[in-house]
């Protein structure tokens, strides 16, 4: 018998006879001419493995059709070559906003060519600092990937003193320094819209800004309003939205009735530019002739607006394969710069203004 610390080699051609039925490892083993313990190791991972060893089993594999067991690869590696996105949001708004499409969809190109797989983890608010922590930590997934998260999450402080590497689409809300995230210059998308409505001749600028609980809101308002101070001009037509067209057709309602005067509106996000859009032709205004409109995302229902949205581009693609590619080298053990990456935010020009 061969002993694991001798790893000779069979020779090439040596018979071996090989059971009917589903390969097993042991099968490997004796195909390599190693033992057991060799055989598992260079399947897992090469670790103490000589290199003549792993291509032997490596061939003993492929000639057999051997598939490893991959509730037993975890035993032995603690790894589950599988990553949660951890979505924080209601379950109807995670199917119909075109914003987790695009996570989606980033996420899968930055984890094609790996062995990794994609887990969709729903958050609720009610479980959130119960059964979703305790997925993620209970050794499920390898790591995670956060998108949309809010003040009351809790997600960035627990995560960030467990040992689940993990990376934030979007900067937490007051989150530790710590921890990564992707994001895209929200304040300064913000002063972009602003300030091309008033380049453009608009003096009575509203806003419908996104959830206060939420950095994306926060910080998209402020840099609408630092464009209105440095222009020397009222920044007091604001109402609130929840990044959807109800929430943005209940804003618009909101600022027709206290701000008849506004002459331009810059909506935080596309989808609730599509429901004040609806509003203002509902009262007769055109757009952009009475009023300018400016969204906030670049996503496909920018363009499928009547009329079509000028927009400020929120990459959402590059920025959740940019997360994903970050998590990607952390879980192989890569070196990691832990400066957030932010994209410089674009402007977008169509018929809305």
């Amino acid at each position: 018998m061969t002993t694991e610390s001798e790893q000779s080699i069979r020779p090439a051609g040596t018979a071996v006879t090989v059971r009917i039925g589903v390969p097993t490892l042991e099968q490997v083993a004796e195909r390599a001419g190693v033992s057991r313990s060799t055989a598992s190791r260079a399947i897992n991972g090469g670790l103490r493995v000589s290199p003549e060893a792993q291509a032997a089993v490596t061939a003993a594999v492929a000639e057999l059709g051997f598939t490893p067991n991959r509730a037993a690869r975890t035993l032995v590696t603690r790894r589950t070559n599988s990553v949660a996105l951890v979505v924080p949001e209601p379950d109807d708004r995670v199917l119909t906003d075109p914003f987790f499409a695009g996570t989606i969809n980033g996420l899968n190109a930055a984890l094609r060519d790996t062995e990794l797989q994609l887990v969709l983890v729903m958050a609720r608010p009610d479980d959130m600092a119960t059964r979703t922590l305790r997925y993620l930590r209970g050794g499920h997934v390898d790591g995670a990937i956060v998108a949309s998260h809010h003040r009351d999450d809790v997600l960035a402080s627990e995560l960030s003193r467990s040992a689940v590497p993990t990376v934030f689409v979007g900067r937490p809300f007051e989150g530790p320094h710590q921890v990564r995230y992707v994001d895209v210059d929200n304040i300064g998308g913000g002063r972009m819209a602003a300030e091309y409505l008033l380049s453009i001749g608009r003096r009575r600028i509203a806003t419908i800004a996104g959830p206060q609980d939420m950095s994306a809101g926060l910080d998209r308002l402020q840099g609408w309003s630092a464009a209105l101070v440095d222009a020397g001009l009222a920044g007091d037509a604001i109402a609130y939205g929840d990044f959807t067209g109800d929430g943005g057709a209940r804003a618009a309602t909101q600022l027709l009735a206290e701000h008849p005067d506004l002459d331009a509106i810059f909506v935080a996000s596309d989808l609730m530019a599509s429901g004040a859009l609806r509003v203002l032709a509902d009262a007769g205004r055109t757009v952009p002739g009475d009023v300018a409109v400016v969204g906030f995302d670049n996503l496909a229902v920018a363009t499928a607006t009547s009329p079509p949205l000028t927009t400020i581009v929120n990459p959402v693609i590059a920025m959740a394969r940019a997360a994903g590619e970050i998590l990607r080298d952390l879980l192989a053990g890569h070196e990691v710069d832990p400066s957030p990456v932010i994209f410089a935010p674009e402007l977008i020009i169509r018929a809305s203004a």
